[in-house]
């Protein structure tokens, strides 16, 4: 499988540090930037090329990664998905627009292409994969990050919001993806609160989800990538084990 990478930060620096070493049977074999420099050093990394333009790779791989932004989902994803080529999207927050999801999934459909979106930074999201067959009565997001990884700078601790997940990833579209995944993975606009707190030096994610099932709790305390403070390393660990089992023929889990 030949993979192209859109977007050279945090998380495709760790995914091509694991190609590189052998750890992840794929191809990488092209990568953009809108900083072409940043594009050009991960290329070398692989032996890969740094392109101008993502249309340029697109004749050439299998599905590309998108680990840019939102507004990459919206002006890029599109086109990838019509072109026929499966894409890994992870600011899954753009997803949480219906209409640009619905597009996505159109284009997809008609282009036989898949849209795969990675766990991210918590845990737990098979489970709530499986809870929503049931009836689920409540699911509830606490996320306590240090203010810089949120780009603030504070002495207390302080909740900057209280809301739902479609407003919360409106707000801060660089630094909760996790609400989006949780409610794309069960049908609903969860419960979300935000809190910057200086006391931690973790990204800290605390999801609780009740239904017919029972009840149960994740708490997800991740290290942040030394590159970008604003990325956990627990999210470029799952869109690595994506693409790893991409090569496999068994699959555990839903």
């Amino acid at each position: 499988m030949i993979v192209g990478i859109v977007g050279c930060g945090a998380i495709a620096n760790l995914i091509t540090g694991f190609v590189r070493d052998g750890k992840v049977p794929v191809e990488l074999g092209f990568f953009y930037d809108r900083d072409l420099e940043r594009a050009e050093n991960l290329a070398s990394m692989v032996d890969g090329t740094a392109v101008l333009d993502v249309t340029d790779m697109l004749p050439h791989v299998d599905l590309v990664v998108e680990a840019a932004s939102p507004e990459a989902v919206r002006e890029l994803v599109p086109g990838i998905l019509e072109a026929g080529r499966d894409v890994v999207v992870m600011s899954v927050g753009a997803l949480m627009d219906p209409e640009l999801r619905s597009l996505l999934e159109k284009k997809a459909s008609e282009n036989n292409a898949e849209i795969h979106v990675p766990s991210g930074a918590i845990v737990g999201l098979d489970g709530l994969k499986a809870a929503s067959m049931g009836s689920i009565r409540s699911v509830k997001l606490v996320t306590r990050k240090p203010p810089r990884s949120l780009g603030i700078s504070m002495d207390e601790k302080k909740v900057l919001y209280t809301g739902k997940a479609s407003e919360a990833v409106k707000r801060f579209p660089l630094n909760i993806n996790v609400a989006a995944a949780l409610s794309l993975a069960c049908g609903r606009d969860i419960d979300v609160e935000i809190i910057a707190d200086p006391a931690v030096d973790r990204n800290v994610h605390e999801v609780t989800v009740k239904g017919d099932f029972g009840e149960f709790k994740t708490i997800t305390e991740n290290v942040r990538c030394s590159i970008n403070p604003k990325t956990s390393v627990m999210a470029a660990y799952s869109a690595i084990r994506l693409l790893k089992s991409l090569s496999e023929n068994m699959h555990i889990g839903t």
